[in-house]
Formats: structure tokens, C-alpha cells, sequence
């Protein structure tokens, strides 16, 4: 009978759960979905010095705010608990020790001051630094009098000899490197805390994790962590290095010195959290249809890790613009309200939201668009008298307006229809230029070159705000 398959995602809450951790999330999310198995989430929180406060409780959030869920983990429990790293100290210890008992690992009592010692020598003689195995050959009785007598100690993994490690990667194949190329690495410190090496190997073996899918910046610890299953003498899990988002130049990693990346941050712009799955979706993986607007429920369907390409692509914020206006083109207009809610400014007149969402919702980009697409329908704004004034002098251009007041004025019914009917009537009667008359009015109105439909913009903003703002454009052009 197959195993199960758990796949898992251990964020650390040092900071915000970026971008590429969510995209990593969801594959093993997918993985586990798609092949009925389980999906665990893991807190590894042992690097406490660095650890923001709150962190733990907005990276559950987040995950849930995308529309994503795990079935083990904080909140929710499981056969395998604790899933908070510092709550399973006693484990860790535990199992280095089984190490030192096996003779698999061994205490060091290296200073600080001497480890920096050795790596000053390595690179002065271009070597690359790494331990220098001094504390190998203690005996058994010499580590536990030193360790007795109130030495600092740490456990270091006993790495084998000119052996090859291989790592069998569910993108790359087979990768090898000779174990001499492997430090004997810390896996326990003095303080009891695990090193990220030792915490991560044990907790997936425990809490028999089957496939793991991780960036690929991890593979220069793969060997480290393959030589601890085998130190253990457990079955390896299935590895799958994805690579990491390019940013949107195509140049470099993703990073913070390139803009804001944390999932909560394109939540916070007005990305819809399902367009941010499919653009995930779609980087560096696609539907052998090559259909690219994909439901999560499509996406669980189809996914297999095997298929990602291994090399990486660039997180193209004009693809997630497209995607995202996609997405909100989808939803009913009742739904589409819903969510501009938190992007509506405190002055927007909300007796006309109806009226003004139906004229704008095909130019939202974002939601966070709704503030700039809509702001002239309640903000006077200036237009530019240059381009107001491009194609007829201040004479017409008066006359203009004062004819189209006074019509605007003697309407009886403001709807878009008479407004319409009537203006175009003006325009006829008087012969002016189609083109020149009615970019002046949308300026004079709007203070914008591009808006929605003029008439029906006109009948929005109101019939007094529409003959106060040409009564003001008029009384500038007369100073």
C-alpha cells in the first residue's frame, strides 16, 4: 500500500510570510490535495533572538486570507504535535543525543574566538571555512568530563569520510557531492535549541512528511540534511527544489530592495487573494492546455511537482495586473462592493457608489484603483488650461461654456439621455468641432482627459457640481 502523502510548510516568524513562501505553500498545499493526503503547517521558531512579535499569528492569518488552510498545526492540533519548534526542545535533544550514543555525532568545546580563528587561516590560505574537526577525536569520557566540569559545549554531526551524498531531486535528478565538501555542522547548542538542520530533519521524519518542496536556495543544505536521515538511518523523503522568484526585471532574487513582497502587502494594494493563487499557478508550471486562468480546484487537479521548470522566471507584475483585472471582472458587482469596502475613501459619497462602480469597475487594475478611477466624481479638480485651451481660444471656449450652462441649467430631467440629446444639439447647432468641444467639457468636469462615458460621468457628479466646476473654469479663463 503507498504512503500517505504530507507535505508541510515551515515558515519561520522572523518577519512576514514573502510572496515566494505563499506560492511554496500552495504547491504543497496542491500536492497533498491532489493525492488525498494532508497538509501541515510547522512554526519553526527556535532562532528566538530574531523573532517578531505577533508574527505567529499573522502568518496563520495570511494563509487563511488568501483562501488557504492546513489540516495539522497551530489552532488546530494533530497526531504529531507540538507544531511550534520551541515546544519540542526535549525531541531535539533527545535525538542528538541518540547521536552521540551511536557514535554519529560528538560535543565540541570550541570557543567562538578559536572557530574565528581557524576560519581566518582557511581564507587566508583560500580554503572555503568550515570546522576543522579538532573536537572529532575526544573520547567518549573526555566530552562528558569536559561537558561535567561546566565547558560550553555544542553536538556536531559526525559527517563520513570522502563518501558521495546524493540527493535525488524531483526536478534535477540526481545531484552528488563528495562528503568532504560537507562541514561537521552544529545541530544542537549549548542553549538546547536545535540548529535549523537538526529541528527540520527530525520534525519532518516524525511527523512523516513524504515530499518536500522548498526553494531552491536550500539545496547547498540538502546534503546536510540527507546525511541526517542516514546518521538516523530513516527513509529520506522525496525532494523538490523549485526555483525562487527572479524579480520583475528578471534580474536577481526577489527582494525587499525592490519593492514590498510580503504576501500581506499585495492584500493591502488591492490583489485579489484567488488572482494572486493563479499567478502562482502559472509561474514556472503550466496546464498541459496551456490555459492560464485556473481555479484553485483546476489547479489541485492538475499539479505535480515534476512538472515545474527548474529554471526560474520573473515575478511579471504586468502578468498579475492582467490576472488580477481578470479576476475582478469575475465577480458579481454585489461581491465587487464587498471587497472595495476597505479601499474607499471616508469622503466618497456612498449614496452614489451604484451609480459610479458600474462606470470604473472595467478600468480597476486593483482594488485600491476605485480611490484614483473615482475621485473626480466628488473632488474638484483642476484641469489643464493648456490642453483645455489646444484647440479653440478663450473667446470660444467661453461662449462654449456659457451656452452649454445655460442649457444645463433649463434642464428639467438630468439624465444621461438629455444630457446627451441636448449637448450634442449644441454642438450640431453651433458647428464647433466634435472633438475639441467635448474634451473642453470633459475637462472643465472632470479636470481629466480620460474618464468613463462623459454624459453618463455628467449625470453621476450631479447637475450642480457640473455648473459649479464650468462656472469656475469660466471665471478663471476670464481673469
Amino acid at each position: 500500500m503507498s504512503k500517505t502523502i504530507r507535505t508541510r510548510m515551515a515558515p519561520s516568524p522572523t518577519g512576514e510570510l514573502h510572496v515566494g513562501s505563499m506560492a511554496m505553500l500552495l504547491k504543497n498545499y496542491a500536492w497533498a490535495k491532489r493525492n488525498n493526503g494532508q497538509f501541515i503547517l510547522r512554526i519553526e521558531d527556535t532562532d528566538k533572538e530574531r523573532e517578531v512579535p505577533g508574527a505567529i499569528e499573522e502568518i496563520k492569518k495570511v494563509i487563511r486570507d488568501y483562501g488557504l488552510d492546513w489540516d495539522e498545526g497551530p489552532g488546530k492540533g494533530g497526531p504529531y504535535g507540538s507544531y511550534i519548534q520551541s515546544e519540542r526542545l526535549s525531541i531535539y535533544q533527545e535525538k542528538a543525543q541518540e547521536l552521540i550514543d551511536n557514535g554519529k555525532a560528538y560535543y565540541c568545546f570550541c570557543s567562538k574566538e578559536r572557530l574565528e580563528q581557524v576560519r581566518e587561516e582557511q581564507r587566508a590560505n583560500k580554503q572555503a571555512p568550515k570546522y576543522d574537526k579538532h573536537c572529532r577525536i575526544l573520547t567518549a569520557d573526555e566530552a562528558l568530563a569536559r561537558k561535567e566540569a561546566g565547558e560550553s559545549w555544542v553536538i556536531r554531526l559526525k559527517v563520513p569520510e570522502d563518501q558521495p551524498v546524493v540527493i535525488n531531486d524531483l526536478l534535477r535528478g540526481e545531484i552528488i557531492i563528495n562528503s568532504s565538501e560537507v562541514d561537521d555542522q552544529v545541530l544542537l547548542k549549548s542553549d538546547g535549541y536545535p540548529t535549523y538542520h537538526l529541528g527540520v530533519v527530525v520534525d519532518d521524519y516524525l511527523m512523516q512528511i513524504t515530499h518536500i518542496m522548498r526553494g531552491e536556495e536550500w539545496i547547498s543544505s540538502a546534503p546536510k540534511h540527507v546525511l541526517l536521515y542516514e546518521a538516523f538511518g530513516w527513509e529520506k523523503p522525496v525532494f523538490a527544489h523549485i526555483p525562487v522568484f527572479l524579480n520583475p526585471d528578471g534580474k536577481g532574487k526577489m527582494s525587499k530592495r525592490k519593492g514590498t513582497v510580503s504576501s500581506r502587502s499585495f492584500l493591502d494594494r488591492g490583489y485579489l487573494p484567488e488572482a494572486m493563487l493563479n499567478f502562482f499557478m502559472i509561474l514556472g508550471w503550466a496546464k498541459a492546455d496551456q490555459q492560464e486562468v485556473i481555479s484553485l480546484a483546476e489547479y489541485i487537479e492538475a499539479f505535480d511537482p515534476k512538472d515545474v521548470s527548474p529554471k526560474s522566471v520573473a515575478f511579471d507584475l504586468q502578468k498579475l495586473n492582467w490576472m488580477n483585472g481578470v479576476y475582478i471582472r469575475k465577480l458579481p458587482l454585489a461581491e465587487l462592493k464587498k471587497r472595495l469596502q476597505p479601499f474607499i475613501p471616508e469622503t466618497f459619497p456612498m449614496n452614489k457608489f451604484d451609480a459610479i462602480l458600474p462606470l470604473v469597475f472595467e478600468r480597476l487594475v486593483t482594488l485600491a484603483d476605485i480611490d484614483e478611477l473615482t475621485r473626480f466624481f466628488y473632488v474638484d479638480e483642476q484641469p489643464d488650461y493648456e490642453l483645455l485651451l489646444k484647440k479653440a481660444d478663450n473667446q470660444l471656449v467661453a461662449k462654449q461654456l456659457n451656452q452649454t450652462m445655460d442649457f444645463l441649467s433649463g434642464l428639467s430631467e438630468w439624465t444621461t439621455e438629455k444630457i446627451e440629446v441636448g449637448m450634442r444639439e449644441l454642438q450640431e447647432k453651433n458647428d464647433w468641432h466634435r472633438g475639441q468641444f467635448f474634451m473642453m467639457i470633459r475637462l472643465a468636469v472632470t479636470g481629466r482627459k480620460a474618464t468613463p462615458p462623459l454624459f453618463e460621468t455628467m449625470s453621476v457628479i450631479g447637475k450642480d457640481i457640473v455648473l459649479r466646476r464650468l462656472e469656475m473654469v469660466k471665471a478663471k479663463l476670464e481673469n
